[in-house]
């Protein structure tokens, strides 16, 4: 499956979600032991940890569908790019998505000047250059920072030395940015 296709298949499942048509593929028990060997992944979603966001729900898809990576603020540091590394070295995942979403706590955490201590302030680190360009954007400050986070961290994945950038340059991979809504349930794609 290509990045293109993946990425349909994304969609409609969004588009169920919203209605609340949702299919749940994939769950049953042959499902399951088809997966007990391998998996092939056809997406690599990278989303904020929110308990809100849960990407299989937002997209409908099921066991073995998506590779899911979560973390606060849906940064990518060492261990996230590692791990989607491994998605399209070894899995042949061919599409990454970055998942930003309404409301989002880290991001609106990054909107201060304070340091909230802990390791908290290596997440705030890595989104205040989206604050700093959302600041002389028009609109809602919080809504646009997580916007351009989203795009920001979507072209440090496209840039990333030396698996993925390859693999954009000559492999087919596609790294898309997008926003969630919490209240519609809706996903909006920028890339």
């Amino acid at each position: 499956m290509d990045a293109q296709e993946a990425l349909q298949i994304l969609k409609e499942g969004n588009k169920r979600y919203v209605k609340g048509e949702l299919k749940h593929p994939h769950t049953d028990n042959s499902r399951r032991d088809n997966l007990k060997e391998s998996q092939q992944p056809f997406a690599v979603i990278l989303s904020c940890a929110d308990s809100r966001v849960v990407p299989e729900l937002i997209f409908d898809q099921g066991l073995g569908d998506l590779f899911v990576i979560r973390v606060a603020g849906n940064i990518a540091k060492d261990k996230v790019l590692g791990s989607m590394e491994y998605a399209i070295k070894f899995l042949n995942s061919k599409l990454i998505i970055v998942l930003g979403h309404e409301s989002c706590g880290a991001v609106s955490a990054s909107l201060g000047d304070s340091d909230p201590g802990g390791h908290i302030g290596a997440i705030i680190e890595k989104i205040k250059p989206a604050v700093y360009m959302a600041r002389r954007m028009e609109g809602d400050h919080l809504t646009n920072a997580i916007q351009v986070n989203a795009q920001l961290v979507s072209e440090e994945i496209k840039e990333a030395k030396p698996i993925l950038n390859e693999a954009v340059k000559h492999g087919g991979l596609q790294v898309v940015s997008a926003y969630y809504e919490l209240s519609t349930g809706q996903v909006q794609f920028f890339d």
